[in-house]
């Protein structure tokens, strides 16, 4: 009984690890709805993401909360980003604080947000998708930036200054592969 049971175990253990190096929910597809109701494919990449639309674009992938005083504050920064590199930089800022698509639209509007806006609820996918793979534990706001290429070359929770950012810019555009 004894070894029927260690057989059995090491049987499960290296079905597990196959599993595992089998695994390709790093290429899951994904999709996002923005407030204007623009819907974007998405497909997880080893290294990143791959945006249908913002390809060959610095992304900065923002998680951000209606009620967060940072996430409050760092909107007129955005938003000059945005309007000085809109031929080379994407924001896209998901809230995360409970606004259903209609609120968050309003929200969007009241602030004048020049950039891509969704809701959690039209964005679950990729918010569980980065939880999971940036370990990411809801503390906001929460940065991913991405290369031209769509991968990962920064990751920031809490505020970066508005000169941070322009330096993260200057860096993430020189990335060629």
């Amino acid at each position: 009984m004894k070894n029927f049971f260690t057989t059995t175990l090491l049987l499960f253990l290296l079905l597990t690890f196959t599993q595992a190096a089998d695994d390709k929910s790093t290429l899951v597809p994904m999709k996002m709805t923005d407030v204007t109701g623009k819907t974007y494919d998405i497909q997880g990449t080893e290294q990143g993401l791959k945006i249908k639309g913002l390809e060959g674009k610095v992304v900065f992938l923002e998680f951000f909360g209606h009620k967060c005083p940072p996430c409050l504050a760092s909107i007129p920064h955005l938003i000059k980003l945005q309007k000085k590199h809109q031929d080379t930089l994407a924001i896209v800022s998901i809230e995360v604080q409970g606004y259903n698509h209609a609120q968050t639209a309003k929200f969007a509007k009241e602030k004048g947000m020049n950039y891509i806006v969704v809701s959690e609820e039209k964005a679950s996918e990729l918010v569980s998708y980065i939880q999971q793979r940036a370990q990411w534990r809801g503390s906001i706001p929460f940065l991913v930036a991405l290369d031209p290429q769509g991968d990962v070359q920064f990751v920031q929770a809490g505020m970066l200054p508005e000169e941070s950012l322009e330096d993260l810019i200057a860096q993430l555009s020189k990335i060629k592969k």
